[in-house]
């Protein structure tokens, strides 16, 4: 069973998936062992990992390197966040045909103009394309995609740019049209009010995709209850979680002039020996380098 059908065989049986953001393979297994349905391959978290502006400055080459070493480290279904498609639809093309090489089970597009802007940046540039030229991208995805189960999932930034509800409904409809699978509307307001009321006035043939990151109290009995609401992802909690780590740990070894107090609170060596499969390794050098 391809990635790709095992995520909607998934999402088939449970209704809704949960999606945690990754940006190493580390970060993947962690996930994987927490008991998430698949990992978001977020461009906004790889950027961040690399001290870089969510503004497409990652390039598609180190991104797609970051979804391998994942996809050799999980067996976990990879959705990919590839921002605007890199360009226009004939990057798009190429995009897919790169991705689905590489093990992805879905990609997610946006339809804002190249470069992009983080959605959650303040007073940030949130320019959108064209609806015609964006439905031209997710043709162009969908006809190049070679396994049918490939998720196509066209996300609307027009609640992010302020153009209100009807031209997201309107953005969603044509995209879904386009022959997009799932539609992710975003949000940065600070409740979930405006990501209810879509929900609630979507009457689109495909299911949505949310990032609760602004609105955290939307939990999942909530969202079951909206009813079209069928994948969640969870968009910047692994690089945020792990900057708080790090920033506590380092603080505390620099005021304490040493690791005597820290080094109780955090996972023993073995643990990461755990995690990097070491008595594997070791069992495979006593077993072939005699």
């Amino acid at each position: 069973m391809s990635k790709a059908k095992q995520l909607r065989k998934r999402m088939a049986e449970c209704g809704l998936v949960h999606i945690m953001a990754a940006h190493s393979p580390l970060s993947a297994i962690l996930a994987e062992e927490a008991g998430f349905d698949g990992i978001w391959a977020s461009g906004f978290e790889l950027s961040a990992l690399y001290g870089l502006a969510d503004m497409s400055l990652i390039t598609m080459t180190q991104h797609l390197d970051m979804l391998r070493a994942i996809a050799g480290q999980s067996s976990l279904p990879i959705v990919a966040d590839i921002d605007t498609g890199y360009g226009n639809a004939l990057n798009v093309i190429h995009a897919i045909r790169e991705y689905e090489k590489a093990g992805t089970a879905a990609v997610v597009i946006e339809d804002k103009t190249f470069p992009k802007v983080s959605s959650l940046a303040a007073d940030g540039r949130q320019e959108l394309l064209r609806i015609e030229e964006f439905q031209g991208k997710i043709k162009a995805a969908v006809s190049t995609r070679s396994d049918p189960d490939f998720l196509i999932i066209a996300r609307t930034e027009a609640l992010i740019a302020a153009l209100g509800e009807e031209e997201a409904l309107r953005r969603g409809m044509a995209y879904a049209a386009a022959g997009a699978d799932m539609i992710l509307i975003h949000s940065k307001k600070k409740d979930p009010a405006e990501i209810e009321s879509f929900s609630q006035a979507w009457k689109g043939p495909v299911p949505l995709v949310i990032v609760p990151n602004a609105y955290p109290e939307l939990d999942a009995t909530r969202i079951r209850g909206l009813g079209n609401i069928k994948m969640t992802i969870y968009g910047n909690y692994g690089i945020r979680t792990a900057t708080t780590a790090m920033q506590d740990t380092f603080r505390r070894i620099i005021a304490d002039g040493g690791v005597q107090n820290v080094h109780k609170d955090i996972v023993p060596v073995e643990e990461i020996f755990r995690l990097q499969k070491m008595e594997q390794v070791k069992a495979d050098e006593n077993r072939f380098l005699r």
